[in-house]
């Protein structure tokens, strides 16, 4: 299949042909006529798959072929999880409504208020936005939804997880009619809230699930390296930097204070680096992020905030520092290397802390990961076996062992509390007589609950 295939208007695709697409992905193959039928949409699709442009096109097609709803309102909302990702979004948004009718804004927390007031009161076609500041707009009767074509919400279990349900739902509300036409894209399907929060907004929609959670790109090679302490970790570090052929890297840490230690620790070693955490205001992290894809810096350290929706097609490597805490952030924070077709390298330091988070690692990809070695500097550290679960115990009395056998749970889900259960519920229980511990021979002793 190709682009020209799916009958778009002829300035859509002049735009596709002059940015090199011809073959959509997968995702887009599917997405991109279901959304232009004017179906709603429930669609996963694994990190670089080409799900920005499954949405921008068919939202494009939909403005060039149909008469708005209202004048003032705008025609087309898209909500992202973070600064970040809302940025890059607008970048590629901004590459089809150049030279063409169509206004776009960007609306993000962190910048200036009043300044996005006048930005709206012109009336924007298209709205970029993060959920928390976009409320708070709405909340203010600085534009209306009434008139709404197309809601976007691009990584919706991200939304939900960074605790945006309250707001989503007030936007939701505000843009509440038969005619709107809403597309949600998730990293999986699997996620509770996502399918509950579905339900409520979107109506009879298409579902599309491309590859799975728990894959990640082919060209990506992983490799994990098992340490000792945080001494380990660094030189660790220093060895794949000072060994690895890389175009540009990003580490991934768990803390902003570790972020800041590492790049401070980096550029004394005389290497090109920058930091980038959260404490930041927005300015500064455009400038840093800015800078990077640029290729002014060779490597960036920073907590999860840059494992989402950044296309850097330069960055080779991607080493985790330290293991995520949230686990299906690791499949994005790799998802940072091997862009564009080109191959990639995922390097994970795991010491004891990130031992658990490991382990929930190899059981969300499905797979057993084995670790490597450096010669010079392999870790005593072996991994940590499980606690076995205790199946008896034994109480020694006069030095005769009476076993005490564990009474098996009942199958019902019943409350061992008094006010928790009917009285009906309750068994009749008899006093049992008391036994002298001289009289006891060797009889099994029933533990009673």
């Amino acid at each position: 299949m190709q682009f020209s295939d799916f009958g778009l208007d002829s300035k859509i695709m002049s735009t596709v042909e002059h940015l090199g697409f011809s073959e959509p992905t997968e995702i887009q193959q599917q997405a991109i006529p279901a959304a232009m039928t004017g179906h709603d949409l429930i669609a996963s699709s694994k990190t670089g798959s080409g799900k920005t442009l499954a949405f921008i096109i068919p939202a494009m097609q939909r403005l060039s072929k149909n008469r708005a709803l209202s004048k003032r309102d705008p025609r087309v909302l898209i909500l992202t999880p973070t600064r970040e990702l809302a940025k890059q979004v607008f970048t590629q948004l901004r590459m089809f409504t150049s030279g063409s009718a169509f206004k776009a804004v960007l609306i993000l927390g962190g910048e200036n208020f009043n300044d996005q007031v006048k930005v709206l009161e012109k009336d924007p076609h298209f709205i970029v936005a993060t959920p928390g500041r976009l409320a708070d707009h709405l909340s203010q009767g600085h534009f209306y939804l009434s008139g709404l074509e197309l809601l976007i919400l691009d990584e919706a279990d991200r939304m939900l997880d960074l605790g945006f349900a309250e707001q989503l739902a007030q936007i939701n509300k505000a843009a509440d009619h038969r005619k709107r036409q809403t597309l949600l894209f998730s990293a999986t399907l699997d996620h509770a809230q996502v399918n509950d929060f579905a339900l409520a907004l979107l109506k009879k929609p298409k579902r599309i699930a491309i590859g799975s959670a728990h894959t990640e790109h082919k060209d990506i090679t992983k490799r994990f390296y098992l340490c000792d302490n945080l001494s380990h970790k660094e030189k660790l570090l220093a060895h794949f930097i000072a060994t690895e052929v890389h175009q540009q890297m990003i580490i991934f840490t768990a803390t902003r204070a570790d972020t800041d230690r590492l790049s401070t620790l980096l550029t004394q070693q005389g290497l090109s680096t920058v930091a980038l955490s959260g404490e930041l205001n927005q300015g500064q992290r455009n400038q840093i992020m800015d800078g990077f894809s640029k290729g002014q810096q060779k490597i960036l350290i920073t907590t999860d905030l840059a494992s989402r929706g950044l296309d850097l097609i330069n960055v080779s490597h991607v080493i985790n520092f330290d293991m995520p805490k949230h686990t299906e952030e690791f499949v994005h924070r790799i998802g940072r290397t091997g862009r564009a077709g080109s191959t990639g390298d995922a390097i994970s330091f795991v010491g004891p802390k990130d031992w658990i988070s490991f382990k929930n690692v190899e059981g969300f990809l499905q797979q057993k990961l084995s670790f490597d070695t450096v010669d010079g500097l392999k870790a005593k550290f072996k991994g940590i076996k499980p606690k076995k679960p205790k199946v008896e115990s034994k109480l020694k009395d006069n030095n005769k062992s009476v076993v005490i056998a564990k009474t098996p749970k009942s199958k019902k889900n019943v409350k061992n509390t008094f006010l928790a259960q009917d009285a009906g519920d309750l068994p009749v229980l008899k006093r049992k007589q008391i036994v002298a511990p001289q009289d006891i021979e060797n009889t099994d002793v029933d533990e009673v609950d």
